[in-house]
């Protein structure tokens, strides 16, 4: 039985200063949606192909009673318009759970192949040569995790010269993709920070989101399609124990989002199908 890889689309993100938390709130609550909505679709995967197991093995035994009844005349006539009968809706049903599977594993497919075209294209715009740039995928979403050094100084939110060049590469993945969303979130270490308006690091993580977003407009981003969001310290990748574990946690992600309405209504139509039918 083939296994399929189920992928949720949307990451829980916590926004800062610069999103409203009913905004974040709506994205986390369709994250989980998308995401219960895709372990339900699995278990109901697991449900049909194991039906199809059990209706296969159905056939293979009627077949056997078909070719007992040919040995005996006098109970053929008695046992073959049965056990035809009861292999033809045998049969008609193990097609029907074919169809459902097969529609199933293309919607997935479908949003698999959506998902490593965006890699590619990332990874072939923006390149993979800095050790201090990251592309890959997270619970089913793409994304791009930038070091604070590439982008900013020690401590600022001011964007260095080198993040016109990063990001305009950027710009022009989220151009070429209008129904994508790119989710902009600032990550930074513990140490304590205060400066100017600025006073603490959720300030910080959300300025530099902002900055990032600001910039991308500027280069020429749909700003429709841009969310700015801060994580303060409370999503480190590593331990902040030491000067190289916080230089590894100050950091900002770019979720690439797709728009997946069409492949979650599709889903849930056939979940409905599927739910309606074991049902009767």
């Amino acid at each position: 039985m083939k296994k399929f890889l189920i992928l949720a689309a949307c990451t829980s993100l916590l926004f800062g200063s610069c999103v409203s938390n009913k905004k974040y709130a709506e994205l986390e609550a369709k994250q989980k949606n998308t995401q219960d909505l895709l372990n339900t679709c699995t278990v109901k995967l697991n449900s049909c192909e194991a039906e199809k197991s059990a209706a296969t093995s159905r056939i293979a035994s009627l077949e056997n009673q078909v070719e007992d009844l040919k040995k005996d005349k006098e109970d053929l006539k008695m046992f073959t318009k049965q056990g035809g009968e009861n292999l033809e809706k045998t049969l008609e049903t193990l097609k029907e759970k074919d169809l459902k599977i097969t529609r199933l594993q293309d919607a997935l497919t479908q949003k698999d192949s959506v998902t490593l075209a965006l890699v590619t294209s990332l990874k072939k715009e923006v390149g993979l040569n800095d050790e201090d740039i990251e592309i890959n995928v997270e619970k089913g979403v793409v994304f791009i995790s930038l070091s604070d050094k590439v982008l900013f100084k020690s401590g600022s939110y001011h964007l260095s010269t080198r993040a016109n060049e990063i990001l305009g590469k950027v710009a022009t993945v989220i151009n070429g993709k209008p129904d994508f969303e790119a989710l902009v979130e600032g990550h930074t270490d513990n140490v304590p920070y205060k400066k100017g308006v600025l006073i603490d690091n959720w300030d910080l993580s959300a300025k530099r989101s902002t900055a990032v977003v600001r910039k991308l407009v500027e280069l020429g981003a749909n700003p429709a399609q841009l969310i700015a969001a801060g994580r303060s310290e409370f999503v480190p990748l590593v331990p902040n124990d030491s000067a190289e574990n916080r230089s590894i946690n100050r950091r900002t992600k770019i979720y690439i989002l797709p728009k997946i309405d069409q492949f979650y209504e599709m889903i849930e139509s056939e979940m409905k199908n599927l739910s309606e039918e074991g049902g009767n």
